[in-house]
């Protein structure tokens, strides 16, 4: 069986010239840009090329990351537009009721009723909850929070969401 990759960020440019890259975050864990984690550096051309971070930092909302054994800017400038992955058996065990973004994304809605509102599209994490982007059966989207009080069921399995539908949450 072929292994599987998550991205877990996307280098977007060089910083200086000490090797350093900025990397757009594409995950909620903490720990992944930690020093001495080892990521996948995703390329078309070949398997991935594991690289071990020996520096992380955050600077003006992006992950500034340091590679063993790359020291100068030439070593990392190939990277830019790249993605920086996990292998399947790196990921981290969710609690009941966590998901993954990309298990979510997808999802259709239906109402406890049974009438079907749209696909997720996009996951916001604007604050304390999380909110759903649903492109609606016309085109239009509806943000759902998910919280306990409209999110009813997930199955991830089946790709479907139950949600409980407040007064003014489809307006």
């Amino acid at each position: 069986m072929q292994q599987k990759y998550y991205n877990v960020g996307k280098i977007i440019n060089t910083h200086g010239i000490r090797g350093e890259v900025k990397v757009y975050r594409i995950t909620d864990f903490e720990d992944r840009f930690q020093v001495g984690s080892k990521l996948l550096l995703a390329n078309d051309r070949s398997e991935p090329v594991e690289l071990e971070i020996t520096s992380h930092r955050v600077h003006k909302g992006f992950d500034l990351l340091k590679f063993k054994g790359y020291n100068n800017v030439n070593d990392v400038e190939s990277f830019k537009g790249l993605h920086l992955q996990i292998a399947e058996a790196q990921q981290t065990a969710l609690e009941q009721g966590e998901y993954y973004y990309r298990e979510i994304i997808g999802c259709t809605v239906f109402t406890n009723f049974g009438e079907q509102i749209g696909e997720i599209t996009e996951i916001l994490s604007p604050g304390a909850n999380d909110v759903w982007v649903v492109k609606r059966l016309d085109g239009s989207e509806v943000y759902i929070p998910y919280i306990e009080d409209v999110v009813k069921d997930v199955d991830v399995h089946e790709k479907k969401v139950m949600i409980e539908l407040m007064e003014g949450l489809l307006e």
